[in-house]
């Protein structure tokens, strides 16, 4: 649903525990069986003697970064998983407001969008299983994650998505202390920002082996540009148990309540004339659906994960992540209704329907764009150790429901709606007793999948894995409007090959390649029709084609102990290329896609961590990307000449330099990130100009003088030379002139949407451990 909610392994070298970032030796111990390439000969990787740098060492033949735990602290404590991965290479975060409470932002790997890059909690998928969506705002609060990784192309066969050409993003929270203790973090700063977090490690549980950790957070800040303000409450728990030799169960809960505002996107007119003064409205008047109290968006999240790794010998591991997820939420906007000529469906109302407040048969309401998510599901594997061979066999498992209502709900002589969560019973009914709707529907949908994979160590310094996973995903669903269509159906199986090398030529360099394949089908809006005043104005259909891409990778990584780097070159091939844009629905936002046809794609990444010094860390980061279409757009009966080329949302340049310093008193970072051109338009007639934006950290180590208990005090300055820009495509168009399609026809234009770049802000955190 549009604005609803929503490990890395792999690696064929064993890490040090002193590479990992604090706490991941256990987990890399949990990931898998001993790695048949380190255990059989005498390499070792050399990595940092420092560990606590800005960015973990990795050796996954792939390319993937991770931020670890030290560099997080650093960081506002407000930012966002999306926010905390903008300096990592390929990624582009296109950001709303400075403190990530808004559902309005985006991030594109590689140019592929937020829909095409799968996102993993504690080994759980977070993305809307309709749309491919996920929603940052709803992760885990900073204090309790231990790492955030960033898998820019492959992903692991064994991860439970789909849709993520584009990459993975995977999230893994810290463990339970084995001692008890508590947290708190106070903060204050710009646009009356105020925020608490608070956390409790209970320690080991007498003799029971369990510990826990249990935080709650409350977050509200004032709209750094317009009026209103955004409120979120978060829960975060875990459970752990460890016992025997890497054995491991737990069980990590993540509740996220919050009511957050939906910044307008201009078109490239409306910010020429207003710049950032483009907003809703502060104060309401009689017949105004721009006022500001008509886009706030309630939603309520709640997410169980329950990881477990078992060793039943030397030779063979069990892992399985079971998971359940529940969501409700609403994306409202203003519109207005008449009490009569209404429709339902296509059937036309006989009878006037009763709207308070009505002036002269017409009333501003409030348009609902609900939806009421449950997810469930379980992927397991077992590993098994034979000589040279480490094979992995594993099932997925998912079943998700959706329910997805556009209704209308009055609204008070104020512009207070009567309800905001867009609930059935407080909504407008027909004169018969129905629900009022534009949309009203529920999809299942159930994808099962199997993987099998081979690692191979054909050397002490070659290994070589081969894979093969297979895909099925069914659409179920029921669209409750009269008309023509009352169910819909869709199916269709995927199967996915895969191979990879890793290859160490010393103790601290190493090659790697690999090849891989992903699809995504469309998502569940395309299934449904749409109706207008009776007219069927969408289409529904099952005959869409399915996203089929294949990518390929070649890299070289140096790991030193005060220098490391990496170089990646990557291509990818589309075929029927599914390009997110936003679209207008009966009034409500909703995301959909656009088949682009081919697209082919291939650049180099690079990133490079040196430490000069014990404490002192810098980070720098590029992409090249070249993006083209590879055919023209088909536009009713004729075709838009958009062969050659470049792909939207995918800018040619990125580069970021980033620093942290400690030097056990005195701490801090510096962020800095640029973002070239982007296209909004598949004729690229219209584009947004690349911009730079900067965060600054300083901070003062305060435990010795208060007493020995953890104090720190740090000012994080975000987005500090406060540009005036653009940053990302909200709503990306076919073309935004008239233009002459290849059999003659004048195709006319449309103006595309943009996010516009958050302004600066201050932030101010005490720290405190007990």
């Amino acid at each position: 649903m549009a604005g609803s909610s929503v490990y890395v392994k792999g690696a064929a070298l064993a890490l040090p525990a002193l590479l990992l970032a604090p706490g991941a030796a256990a987990a890399a111990e949990a990931d898998s069986v001993a790695d048949p390439v380190a255990d059989s000969g005498n390499i070792q990787v050399i990595g940092h003697v420092d560990p606590e740098g800005l960015l973990p060492d990795q050796t996954a033949p792939k390319a993937i970064s991770a931020i670890s735990g030290d560099f997080i602290a650093k960081q506002a404590p407000t930012l966002n998983a999306f926010q905390l991965v903008n300096l990592l290479p390929g990624a582009n975060v296109s950001s709303s407001d400075p403190y990530g409470l808004s559902a309005s932002s985006g991030l594109t790997l590689r140019g592929l969008g937020q829909d095409q890059i799968g996102v993993l909690m504690e080994g759980a998928p977070q993305n809307d299983i309709g749309y491919f969506y996920a929603y940052p705002s709803q992760f885990a609060d900073a204090e309790n994650v231990r790492q955030v990784a960033l898998a820019q192309g492959s992903v692991d066969i064994d991860s439970p998505v789909v849709a993520a050409a584009g990459g993975l993003l995977s999230l893994t929270l810290d463990d339970p202390k084995a001692e008890p203790g508590a947290l708190v973090n106070l903060s204050a700063g710009s646009y009356d920002e105020r925020r608490v977090f608070v956390r409790v490690d209970t320690g080991t549980i007498g003799s029971t082996g369990l510990k826990a950790f249990l935080s709650y957070s409350n977050n509200r800040a004032d709209n750094w540009r317009g009026a209103g303000f955004d409120k979120r409450q978060h829960v975060d728990a875990k459970l752990l148990r460890e016992w025997g030799d890497g054995n491991r169960a737990s069980i990590a809960v993540s509740y996220n309540d919050a009511i957050t505002s939906a910044y307008p996107s201009p078109t490239l007119a409306d910010w020429q004339a207003q710049g950032r003064g483009f907003n809703h409205d502060a104060r309401y008047a009689e017949g105004n659906t721009n006022y500001w109290k008509l886009y706030r968006g309630p939603f309520r999240s709640l997410y169980f994960a329950a990881p477990l790794h078992l060793k039943l010998s030397d030779a063979v591991a069990f892992d399985s992540t079971g998971y359940l997820q529940f969501g409700h939420g609403n994306s409202p906007y203003g519109t207005q209704l008449s009490t009569a000529d209404n429709y339902l469906g296509t059937e036309e109302l006989a009878q006037p329907i009763a709207l308070p407040g009505a002036v002269g048969g017409t009333a501003t309401v409030l348009g609902n764009y609900t939806g009421k998510q449950l997810r469930a599901g379980n992927v397991s594997k077992l590993t098994v150790q034979a000589g040279a061979h480490r094979i992995t066999a594993g099932l997925w498992l998912d079943y998700g429901t959706d329910r997805v209502t556009q209704s209308y709900t009055s609204i008070g002589a104020d512009g207070r709606p009567v309800d905001e969560w867009g609930y059935q019973d407080k909504a407008i009914h027909t004169a018969d007793g129905r629900l009022l709707a534009y949309e009203n529907q529920r999809t299942v949908t159930v994808t099962k999948a199997f993987f099998l994979a081979d690692s191979i160590a054909l050397t002490p310094r070659l290994g070589v894995e081969v894979g093969f996973k297979g895909v099925d995903v069914r659409r179920n669903g029921r669209n409750y409007l009269p008309g023509p269509q009352s169910k819909v159906h869709f199916d269709s199986f995927a199967a996915l090959p895969r191979a990879s090398v890793h290859y160490q030529l010393d103790e601290r360099q190493q090659l790697f390649a690999n090849i891989t394949t992903n699809f995504r089908t469309p998502n569940e809006f395309a299934l449904y029709n749409s109706y207008y005043a009776g007219d069927l104005v969408s289409q529904g259909t099952s005959a869409l084609k399915n996203e089929y891409s294949v990518s390929e990778e070649l890299g070289y990584r140096y790991i030193g102990p005060s220098l490391s780097f990496s170089l990646t070159a990557f291509h990818y091939h589309f075929r029927n290329r599914q390009v997110a844009t936003v679209i207008d629905s009966g009034g409500a936002q909703v995301n959909s896609t656009i088949n682009a046809g081919g697209q082919t794609s291939y650049g180099l990444d690079g990133e490079i961590d040196y430490r000069p010094a014990k404490g002192v860390s810098i980070y720098v980061s590029g992409e090249y990307l070249h993006a083209r279409l590879d055919d023209d757009l088909p536009i009713g009966g004729d075709y838009l000449p958009t062969k050659g080329k470049h792909a939207v949302s995918s800018p040619s340049f990125q580069f970021a330099v980033g620093s942290t310093y400690d030097d056990g008193r005195l701490f801090g970072s510096s962020a800095l990130k640029y973002v070239g051109r982007q296209y909004a338009t598949f004729m690229n007639d219209e584009s947004i100009k690349g911009y730079a934006t900067l965060d600054l950290s300083i901070g003062v180590h305060l435990a010795g003088l208060v007493d020995a208990q953890r104090m720190d005090l740090r000012l994080n300055a975000i987005n500090v030379t406060n540009p005036r820009v653009l940053s990302g495509v909200q709503a990306i168009s076919t073309n935004a002139l008239d233009t002459e399609g290849r059999n003659g026809t004048v195709i006319a234009g449309s103006a595309p949407s943009y996010y516009v770049g958050a302004g600066r802000a201050f932030v101010v955190t005490l720290s405190r451990a007990f």
